[in-house]
């Protein structure tokens, strides 16, 4: 709700002053008029997944588009809350692509008082359709205090993927981006966007897509070998947990501290006792952590258990590729791979 408050805040100051200044955002002037050259086509992303997949996408003709990032400070998108400059970006880009849960809230009021009235949308979790998967509190897991009732929505839970029973909206694990297989779709639904926006360029684009699918099936493909000659066969996470998507395309089971988009960052004594138990009962060699973590909880969990020697391994959720990891050459794939080699050791004996 914050979010959603703050949004419209910016939202009104933005049209207040463009309308002081006699202009709005963005408004596009005729070049045959100015001289100017014509405007490029713009393409905005909320975070990393999305830009990298555009710019594979666009290949040599990425530098005929504008494309902007728009969490590339070490924000995480649970975190983050669009500036004016973003605000007014996104009012006048012909393509937006964003996740759409409930961290993406204050996104439904700047649309509404776009420049752009033509703009084309991509709702990651509504292209997603019914493979969007509800988030879920497992066993031992910390409830989470957005949830009023008290309840999660648990694994197993018939009719959990339809939301509460009380009739409360159900919220979508919004880590979508962290399924290979989701991300096929998202790329096929990005060209067929810049190639509606550009039709000039629809062949490289669709030719692009489908080089590029081809290494994410590929990836998908070692991921499925190396789950399925794992020993082990359950990840534990001293940690959130937004892997969720990635886990059920291989069948992994988990147990953690949180839920992905938890607003917890202190584990519960009981909590702790839980998930070091579980890694004594299934002797598990590893602890897991994402990206952002201080790693604290992973080692209050490991000081709990019998042996006390558990490897503490870090699976990357992209929740806060900065400019400058771009700028070192990270890509979506890249990164995928990475967290392939994190999968193996963490499932080996």
């Amino acid at each position: 709700m914050m979010k959603r408050y703050f949004a419209k805040t910016l939202v009104f100051l933005l049209l207040l002053t463009t309308a002081l200044s006699g202009c709005a955002p963005g408004e596009r002037e005729d070049a045959g008029e100015t001289g100017e050259e014509e405007r490029k086509i713009s393409v905005v992303c909320t975070i990393f997944p999305q830009y990298d997949w555009t710019r594979q996408i666009l290949g040599d003709r990425a530098d005929d588009m504008e494309l902007t990032l728009l969490l590339s400070s070490r924000i995480d998108l649970h975190n983050y809350q669009p500036s004016v400059d973003d605000i007014i970006k996104i009012s006048d880009c012909d393509l937006f692509v964003y996740v759409g849960g409930e961290s993406d809230e204050w996104v439904e009021d700047v649309l509404k008082s776009a420049a752009n009235k033509e703009m084309l949308v991509i709702n990651l979790l509504d292209t997603l359709g019914d493979e969007a998967k509800i988030e879920e509190i497992m066993e031992g897991m910390e409830e989470d205090p957005r949830d009023g009732d008290g309840h999660g929505h648990a694994r197993g839970d018939e009719g959990g993927e339809q939301g509460d029973e009380d009739g409360d909206e159900a919220e979508y694990d919004e880590h979508v981006w962290l399924s290979i297989q989701n991300a096929s779709v998202f790329c096929a639904a990005i060209a067929d966007a810049l190639s509606e926006l550009d039709a000039g360029g629809a062949e490289a684009y669709q030719s692009n897509l489908t080089a590029y699918l081809e290494e994410l099936s590929a990836l998908d493909a070692a991921y499925q070998t190396a789950v399925s000659a794992a020993p082990v066969q359950t990840l534990l996470f001293g940690d959130r947990f937004p892997f969720r998507y990635l886990t059920d395309a291989y069948g992994l089971r988990y147990y953690a501290a949180f839920a992905g988009c938890s607003a917890e960052t202190e584990a519960s004594f009981e909590t702790i006792i839980f998930l070091a138990g579980k890694v004594d009962e299934l002797r598990l060699k590893s602890i897991m952590v994402t990206e952002s973590s201080d790693q604290k909880i992973a080692e209050t969990v490991r000081s709990n258990t019998a042996e006390k020697n558990q490897r503490i391994l870090v699976l990357d959720a992209m929740q806060s590729v900065a400019a400058s990891d771009i700028a070192d050459g990270a890509t979506y794939l890249s990164i995928m791979e990475s967290n392939l080699d994190v999968l193996k050791e963490a499932l080996r004996d």
